[in-house]
């Protein structure tokens, strides 16, 4: 027999995120687990896209992003995060916010040190970590504010992490950190000498009162932090797999490296095509925000209508309903079964938890009207669940 594969990757699962789309589609479920919307990106972004498909390009880029976009990108951050972003110097293209992630982690972090992450957390920051080398410590965000301890906080400061992990908005319980907490984890960082990895690719789905704070313009934290985003949500182009990582200079050119050998570089045309979105006003983005306040009313409301009791998100696109009233000690048998009897597609939310919380799913409203209404007409049905 050969020797035993990798121990490092041993414990990995699949994607639950990704397993129950499957069974979405198996049992015709209207799908509310995988965040991706079922509505067109803009349309200007299309039109480019044609003459892109027709002109190109069609070979390789600059590795760590064609001129344009880091131009055109490096505009539109600088304007939202308040400092002159240089693209030649402070920004990497990747392929979409997952390598962005992995490439931030692995540019920070040695094998053996220790890395902070919050919990619940989108699933790929405890495998980041684990793959490259580090050892994840895990802080509670406790419900339903979804607040962290101070305490807590520093006690895991303490083992002296090399980076904590920073999702803001949130992914799952669409929590907004205020300014204030972002205060007490960057006197922590600097504290510390931690340097902390954001995922802020909810920046601009936000909701009234909250507001965004990119950590990166907090007093000081220019220079500890590596901040990554993507323009899936912001464009709804989720399969074009478009992120990158800002960062200081010295951060950037290690990062550079890294990316190269991971994925060489993230798709020519589409870097080409998405210019356009990347050059709109403010109007787009209020737009956008519009939108998904909509989408959340709506979505929300119904199940308020159903007296199905869920979180109010302050920010992304997703909400928690709490299941305890259904008397399963699974939440992923709970998705099967609402997948398969009620028609509803959703994510068991121990798969973000690292403490053993079994009693939430996640569902997503990224989705048409028409979509969220048949969800809810659908969920109508749930009550069948219960045993």
């Amino acid at each position: 027999m050969p020797q035993p594969l990798s121990e490092r990757t041993a414990s990995f699962t699949d994607s639950v995120i990704r397993r129950m789309t499957r069974v979405s589609l198996k049992y015709g479920a209207v799908n509310l687990s995988q965040g991706f919307p079922d509505f067109e990106p803009p349309q200007a972004i299309l039109e480019r896209l044609a003459q892109v498909a027709r002109e190109g390009p069609h070979q390789y880029s600059v590795t760590w992003g064609a001129q344009n976009f880091r131009e055109a990108l490096a505009r539109k951050q600088s304007r939202y995060m308040g400092r002159t972003i240089d693209p030649d110097k402070e920004i990497v293209a990747t392929c979409g916010s997952t390598e962005a992630m992995m490439c931030a982690m692995m540019t920070a972090a040695n094998p053996g040190d220790k890395v902070i992450v919050f919990s619940p957390f989108y699933e790929n920051y405890g495998a980041d970590t684990i793959l490259s080398g580090a050892e994840p410590i895990y802080v509670p965000l406790h419900p339903p504010a979804f607040t962290f301890d101070v305490d807590e906080l520093e006690a895991a400061f303490r083992q002296r992490p090399k980076a904590l992990v920073l999702c803001n908005p949130s992914n799952p319980c669409g929590r907004v950190f205020t300014r204030e907490e972002l205060l007490t984890i960057a006197e922590m960082a600097t504290r510390y000498d931690t340097y902390v990895i954001t995922d802020e690719v909810y920046e601009h789905i936000v909701y009234a009162p909250h507001r965004h704070t990119y950590f990166a313009t907090l007093p000081g934290m220019w220079n500890r932090t590596l901040s990554c985003s993507s323009l899936s949500k912001t464009y709804s182009i989720t399969g074009w797999r478009l992120g990158y990582i800002i960062a200081p200079e010295e951060i950037i050119d290690r990062a550079k490296k890294v990316h190269d050998f991971l994925t060489v570089g993230c798709a020519a045309p589409l870097q080409e095509a998405v210019i356009p979105g990347l050059e709109f006003g403010q109007d787009y983005y209020d737009d956008l925000l519009a939108k998904y306040t909509h989408k959340k009313d709506l979505f929300l409301k119904g199940l308020d209508d159903l007296h199905i009791s869920h979180n109010d998100p302050e920010g992304a696109y997703y909400v928690l309903l709490d299941i305890r009233e259904y008397g399963y000690e699974s939440d992923l048998q709970f998705c099967k079964n609402l997948a398969r009897e009620v028609g509803v597609g959703a994510v068991p939310g121990s798969s973000f938890f690292r403490e053993p919380v079994n009693h939430l799913i996640r569902l997503h409203f990224a989705k048409n009207d028409d979509t969220l209404n048949e969800a809810l007409n659908r969920l109508e049905k749930i009550q069948k669940l219960k045993k």
